[in-house]
């Protein structure tokens, strides 16, 4: 799909009224646009709101002036065109539906110009790839989220559009559609790339976010007019058993399917199976959480039939429970006194287990009384494959399929695999299926992953410690590149000169491995010396911001003892409530600077504090007249915290007399409008406009306590949106005097701040959630996710975990 806005014929019809549509179509979709008009409105005028205050708070936090001058520009400019965007919008809809009866041979000139030529090649800038990507990715989200009322509206704007069931791209008013309109609308505010990139992202969340009911709304419109009355769409589907369930679950563990995968069902649970029944249970990134580890798709023979299973439910590790904090694509040891012997036999039990049921539901196999190849055949004709050079990516079931063609037209008749390597691409499979869930499809490392395919499955085919084995060298390089493309990962948090060395070490494997694991052993030391150095500047960094964050705490530690001294000589003496004013505010900043630098049992402190008593005394008890040389004194200390010479000389003044609060009211009241505006020392506007939040709950109080003791360099992942995508951050440090932590991302780079209480309320809400050493690496992550489909068709959701990924 392609959201691409197609070069407009120009004699193309731009308004229903001058389209020449018959009067019931012409009703109908004015109708149409005017609910998608009235349900948009609000929510696009909330956008612009939005987008306006993310401006202003891009330029208040620029890190350079050239930033700084670019926010401060888009702001401007946003703002004086702001009042165009709806209506070109509507315009652009208007269009859409104007030009419903076009006949598809105009828009099909349109699109050669551009792109039917193959002799013609043009230039696409990445800012229109980007823009691309964006508006592709809201409208395919929103497709998913409305399959059914999408596929009612296209049969009814067939029927008003004369014309076969329209399909998602061409679908007037669809969410396409509406992306289209959107990027050609967001010309008219002549804001940069970057500007219109954060717009898209505030219209996939406050208004994209709410269209899926405004398309079945639309449909009921339809409905009313008469335009395919009652239709529905029902599909007939016998009610599932549970070991139907199972099969399904089972059948349905393929690439790009995690997310829409059926929720498996073990074989005494109650349900009716029926489709609709709601999501699945602890989603996320697409893995289906049920009782059960994760588990890999090894070729496996036959467990024996007296074999014994594990029963009871598993306990879990606390080696792995504990906070993950490698950084990324860093080696862990955390599943290295795994028993890799019981692993593999548990692993055995599973996959005959899943045998004998996919056995008992499909008898007679096509295939099943073929010969089967040998794993060495199979090895050799694999590595044919990995030689040559490939069109497209494949997934291991093509692969699959494409090996047995190829030995049933060399051998005359059919062919099919051994049980052990059949296992073998199943278990794959699953596990690049739940893969493919967890990695970002526009990341520059998601193509090197599918080029991995054959390699590995070679490996696997040969060395069935791969599956139960964390430390297989195979499984580390899959890992480090799978990392680098993940989901978690922001635009900026995967560094540019870390794929060249991915794509070097992938390369390798691929030319060089036929049999022999050192050559995936050679491509991790390789890579291993970039990430390391990747690793060492990153923490270098982290180190900057940690100390510059611990220099805030010592100051607001400083500002807090000082106002407490201060506080503590003011007690109840009664001086001027300006008087009072400058002491809290001028003085206790010198009295901060002095506690900082000199602390407390300096001389330099204690002359502060004689100063402050005698301040105190002549405000209260002095004359009109100041005492000059404490005037002086009181000069000097201003101009080191940043008062220019006149202020502190007004502010001297004042502090060595007793002045009352109606004396000179004018210039006191000027005095008072700068002393506002004034930014004071350590004051952190963010911190004081953070609203009182009601008591911490039991649960939150716990999950408080628990991150006041947890370690420094704590991973933590943060929901971004509804549909439950995370972005990982590290917890490089937190003051406990504060309260305050700090979040870099994964190249060391600062990110944000946090107050542990916030956190807190965020872990218990769901939120934010802590990552542990058994979900650290997105290799083992997937693998439980692989093994916990697994168990739960096979009725296992309670048996412990396989290969030390974690707890069932």
């Amino acid at each position: 799909m392609s959201v691409t806005t197609p070069l407009n014929d120009a004699t193309a019809p731009r308004t229903l009224a001058a389209a020449g549509l018959p009067r019931r179509v012409r009703k109908a979709l004015e109708g149409a646009l005017a609910l998608v008009s009235v349900e948009l409105d609000n929510y696009l005028g909330a956008m612009l709101d939005e987008f306006e205050q993310e401006l202003f708070r891009l330029a208040d936090r620029a890190r350079n002036p050239g930033s700084e001058s670019n926010f401060v520009q888009a702001l401007r400019t946003f703002r004086l065109n702001r009042s165009d965007l709806v209506p070109q919008l509507m315009l652009e809809l208007e269009a859409s539906l104007a030009a419903l009866r076009a006949p598809p041979s105009a828009q099909g000139q349109a699109s050669a110009a551009t792109t039917g030529n193959p002799q013609v090649l043009t230039l696409v800038e990445d800012a229109t790839m980007d823009e691309d990507g964006i508006l592709r990715e809201i409208a395919s989200r929103q497709e998913g989220r409305a399959t059914l009322a999408m596929h009612l509206l296209g049969q009814r704007f067939g029927v008003l559009a004369g014309s076969p069931a329209i399909d998602a791209a061409r679908l007037p008013l669809g969410p396409q559609s509406v992306c289209r309109a959107m990027r050609t609308a967001s010309h008219a505010l002549d804001i940069g790339v970057e500007s219109r990139e954060l717009l898209f992202r505030l219209f996939d969340r406050m208004v994209m976010g709410h269209y899926a009911p405004v398309l079945e709304k639309l449909d009921a419109v339809l409905d009313r007019e008469g335009v395919l009355p009652g239709l529905t769409y029902v599909p007939m589907r016998v009610r599932a058993t549970a070991r139907q369930q199972a099969h399904e679950a089972a059948e349905n563990a393929a690439p790009g399917q995690a997310a829409s995968r059926p929720r498996a069902r073990g074989a005494g649970e109650a349900g009716s199976g029926g489709p609709g029944e709601g999501p699945a249970e602890g989603r996320q990134g697409g893995n289906v959480r049920r009782g059960g580890a994760a588990a890999d798709d090894h070729g496996i023979g036959p467990a024996e039939p007296g074999a014994p299973r594990h029963q009871g439910t598993a306990q879990p590790r606390p080696d792995l429970q504990r906070p993950h904090t490698g950084w990324m694509a860093e080696t862990s040891s955390a599943f290295e006194d795994s028993d890799e012997q019981a692993d593999y036999q548990a692993l055995q039990q599973l996959m005959a287990g899943r045998r004998a049921l996919i056995g008992k539901l499909r008898p007679g196999q096509p295939g099943a009384g073929a010969p089967p190849l040998s794993t060495d055949d199979v090895f050799r004709a694999l590595g044919t494959l990995q030689a040559a050079p490939e069109a497209s990516p494949r997934n291991l079931m093509d692969i699959r399929q494409s090996l047995l063609a190829q030995a049933r037209q060399k051998r005359g008749k059919g062919a099919s695999l051994s049980q052990r390597d059949n296992d073998t691409f199943e278990l794959l499979h699953m596990l690049y299926g739940q893969l493919e869930g967890e990695i970002s499809r526009d990341a520059p490392a998601g193509a090197l992953l599918r080029r991995l395919q054959l390699p590995l499955l070679r490996v696997a085919l040969q060395d069935p410690a791969f599956f139960v084995r964390a430390a297989h060298p195979a499984r580390q390089l899959l890992n480090t590149v799978a990392e680098a493309a993940a989901k978690w990962l922001d635009k900026d948090d995967f560094d540019p000169q870390l794929l060249p060395p991915l794509q070097q070490a992938v390369s390798h494997v691929i030319d060089k491995y036929d049999g022999d694991d050192a050559v995936f052993e050679d491509s991790n030391r390789a890579l291993q010396a970039h990430l390391q150095a990747q690793v060492r500047r990153a923490e270098m960094l982290e180190r900057r911001h940690v100390e510059a964050a611990r220099g805030k705490e010592k100051l607001e530690v400083a500002k807090m003892r000082a106002g407490k001294a201060l506080a503590d000589m003011l007690g109840d003496q009664r001086i001027p409530k300006f008087s009072r004013a400058l002491l809290n505010q001028a003085w206790a900043d010198v009295l901060t600077l002095t506690l900082l630098r000199q602390g407390e049992d300096s001389p330099e402190w204690q002359g502060q504090l004689d100063a402050t008593r005698r301040i105190i005394h002549a405000c209260g008890h002095g004359s009109e007249a100041g005492d000059p040389a404490l005037a002086a004194h009181i000069e000097g200390a201003l101009s080191q915290v940043g008062y220019h010479a006149e202020e502190a000389g007004i502010i001297a003044n004042r502090l060595t007399s007793s002045r009352s609060d109606e004396d000179d009211p004018a210039s006191r009241t000027e005095l008072a409008m700068k002393l506002k505006a004034r930014t004071r020392l350590g004051e952190d506007s963010a911190r004081e406009r953070r609203p009182d939040l009601p008591p911490r709950t039991p649960e939150e109080q716990a999950r408080y306590e628990q991150l006041r003791v947890i370690p420094f360099g704590t991973f933590i992942e943060f929901v971004t949106n509804q549909q439950g995508d995370v972005i990982r951050r590290r917890l490089s440090w937190f003051s406990p005097v504060t309260d305050n932590a700090l979040f870099v991302n994964q190249r060391g780079q600062r990110v944000g701040e946090h107050s542990l209480d916030a956190l807190a309320r965020m872990i218990v809400a769901g939120q934010a959630h802590i990552v542990t050493a058994e979900r650290g690496r997105l290799v083992d992550r997937a693998w439980q996710a692989a093994m916990r489909t697994l168990r739960s068709f096979a009725g296992r959701g309670d048996a412990p975990a396989i290969t030390g990924d974690g707890l069932p």
